[in-house]
């Protein structure tokens, strides 16, 4: 069986969460993502919701890898795979806090069945690269 790997490159910067969840909620006015195009779309304007308010941690990195369910909420715990983090340990701890976070408040996303068939149990790669500010699936 093959596994549905996604990536998503965006920026991220921590905290806000008020501005991340009016992201989430202008996305999921547009109705259920049906495709994979899409779900990157919805996924990558809620987590760019709170990009560019500071310079904490510029240059980090890290991979997280997450699977969704059918109805497009988390299914277990996101791992992190990889991390290249800049800056000192505290603005560390707190850039992959709010990588976590931001994953949680963006979850779930509203899919089609027909999507959260295909993509469900599958693994999706959420690359985040503070400093640099494209969305791809």
């Amino acid at each position: 069986m093959r596994a549905a790997v996604a990536a998503v490159v965006f920026a991220l910067a921590p905290g806000l969460a008020a501005a991340l969840f009016a992201a989430h909620a202008a996305a999921q006015d547009k109705g259920p993502a049906n495709t994979l195009h899409d779900l990157g779309e919805r996924l990558g304007a809620c987590l760019h919701a709170s990009h560019g308010r500071d310079n904490l941690a510029n240059g980090s990195e890290v991979t997280v890898l997450f699977a969704l369910k059918r109805d497009g909420s988390l299914l277990g715990r996101p791992r992190i795979t990889h991390s290249n983090l800049i800056g000192d340990l505290n603005d560390q701890k707190l850039f992959v806090a709010a990588v976590i976070s931001a994953i949680d408040g963006c979850l779930p996303l509203d899919i089609t069945p027909g999507l959260g068939g295909a993509i469900a149990g599958r693994p999706i790669a959420l690359r985040v690269v503070r400093g640099l500010w494209r969305v791809g699936i």
